[in-house]
């Protein structure tokens, strides 16, 4: 029985030790996760207005530019997958890998060739084991991510979907990342950047009530598309790092508060199986002393007759 108890006091000073980890790092991402939702909200407003300011453009203008013109026969694709560079969050990142495999499954039923760019070390270790094609990738910013993180990101994207396709280029692009709805719900989703789907839109504006006004374009409607398309793709990237980084912080916040509370329940368990063999051993050693008493008792009794 000692050695039982020995084995249930090591295992609850090993669960202890894991669960002050799990709780520091609740801790963490719980003060990191209201940082990134500030600035989530604070980019949100301008990629949504640059948005409407390309749409604007777009359709006040009969120009073809890449910015808003598809392709007729559309051959080639580009992918932007954003995961985190670190685990414990739960199914964050495998929720974002699957969206992407989904995409390219669909994009490759409709004839399409898909080039991977992959942001987080987790999106590329998983590309990397499956011996997968990588385009391009880039990792260690994914937790705090800044405005030339973005640019950084966006530069090969903007410089693909200019080139011609029989030159490496790409006629559409895609971004897969994860959407910070609330501190409970986080959502895996796709969107297509470019070609700018202007119908969709102006759609969106029309049902808000809003008007979209009549401009001059000075010196031309191509290049102020020129001009925007940089910062369109740029500005909609850096919003959806914030928001896979919002999320990832909330999804290792939940996980680990989740990791605490069952470490707590495992030391209640093991506890209880402690005092149980304390309990027995205890028992034991009084049945002994009593016996051997008894014995003694009996030994004095036989000598004295």
């Amino acid at each position: 029985m000692g050695a039982q108890l020995r084995v249930y006091k090591r295992r609850i000073r090993s669960v202890s030790a894991t669960k002050k980890i799990t709780k520091a790092m609740e801790m963490i991402a719980a003060s990191r996760v209201v940082k990134a939702q500030r600035k989530v909200a604070a980019s949100t407003p301008y990629a949504t207005e640059l948005t409407r300011a390309v749409t604007a453009v777009g359709t006040g203008s009969n120009t073809k530019h890449p910015l808003t013109t598809e392709a007729e026969n559309p051959t080639r694709a580009a992918i932007l997958l954003l995961t985190s560079d670190r685990g414990l969050a739960g199914a964050f990142n495998s929720n974002a890998i699957k969206a992407a495999e989904q995409l390219t499954e669909r994009l490759e039923r409709e004839g399409k060739q898909v080039d991977a760019y992959i942001v987080g070390r987790r999106g590329v270790a998983h590309y990397n084991f499956r011996e997968r094609k990588v385009a391009e990738s880039w990792t260690g910013f994914t937790d705090e991510p800044s405005y030339a993180d973005a640019k950084k990101v966006a530069a090969p994207l903007i410089e693909a979907i200019e080139k011609d396709t029989a030159e490496g280029g790409v006629d559409e692009l895609h971004i897969v990342y994860t959407e910070f709805v609330s501190m409970m719900t986080q959502t895996a989703l796709d969107a297509r950047l470019l070609p700018l789907r202007l119908e969709e839109v102006a759609e969106e504006t029309k049902s808000e009530g809003e008007i979209l006004p009549l401009y001059d374009f000075e010196p031309s409607a191509e290049d102020v598309l020129d001009a925007l398309l940089p910062r369109y793709v740029e500005s909609r990237i850096y919003n959806a790092l914030l928001q896979s980084a919002a999320s990832k912080h909330a999804a290792t916040r939940r996980a680990m508060k989740s990791a605490t509370d069952n470490a707590g329940e495992l030391i209640n368990t093991l506890s209880r199986l402690a005092n149980a063999a304390r309990q027995a051993e205890i028992t034991q050693e009084i049945s002994e002393i009593v016996g051997g008493a008894s014995a003694l008792a009996d030994a004095t009794a036989g000598s004295d007759r």
